[in-house]
């Protein structure tokens, strides 16, 4: 028998975390995750639009380990937490490969010059969201270090690939 994709737990409005509590839908790390989520939608959306295969590989291998971040952020006691320096470390780098193919900038940028760019920006605002989120989190309770330092260089690296996808268009 197929299991059906509700399961009516969450009708009182709670929702169990990944490490089994069970917690209000409308507590901060709840709020949190779903904000990631949202972000994958959005660079989902970037992925659909961008024109180049860089870009768009780059795209799914962030899309694949924000699954990792929320999980991250949707644990409590983690024995070992899933988001890692060796993640920042990732991010940096992709930032400062992209970066060297830019130009210097000076102006500031109006999303919208492409699609891809627009649907980058997008994902930008949303990880900036999730990062507000993930700091409300932080200020209560516990939350990896690295989780946020992640949240903070994605914006950046949605900013960069914006920038990638504009100057390739105007090639």
């Amino acid at each position: 028998m197929k299991a059906s994709v509700y399961t009516r737990t969450g009708d009182k409005g709670t929702t169990a975390l990944l490490s089994g509590e069970r917690v209000p839908k409308f507590s901060l790390r709840v709020e949190a995750y779903g904000s990631i989520d949202e972000v994958t939608s959005a660079l989902g959306l970037a992925r659909a639009t961008v024109r180049r295969d860089d870009v768009r590989e780059t795209i799914h291998k962030v899309q694949q380990f924000l699954m990792s971040l929320m999980a991250d952020v949707a644990s409590l006691n983690l024995p070992e937490p899933y988001v890692t320096a060796e993640h920042v470390k990732f991010f940096e780098e992709t930032i400062d490969r992209y970066d060297g193919m830019l130009k210097p900038l000076s102006r500031f940028i109006i999303p919208g010059d492409t699609q891809g760019a627009a649907a980058l920006d997008m994902a930008r605002t949303a990880a900036r969201r999730a990062e507000r989120a993930c700091l409300r989190v932080a200020d209560k309770e516990t939350v990896n270090e690295n989780v946020l330092i992640c949240l903070n260089r994605l914006s950046d690296l949605c900013f960069i690939l914006s920038r990638v996808e504009i100057e390739t268009e105007k090639q």
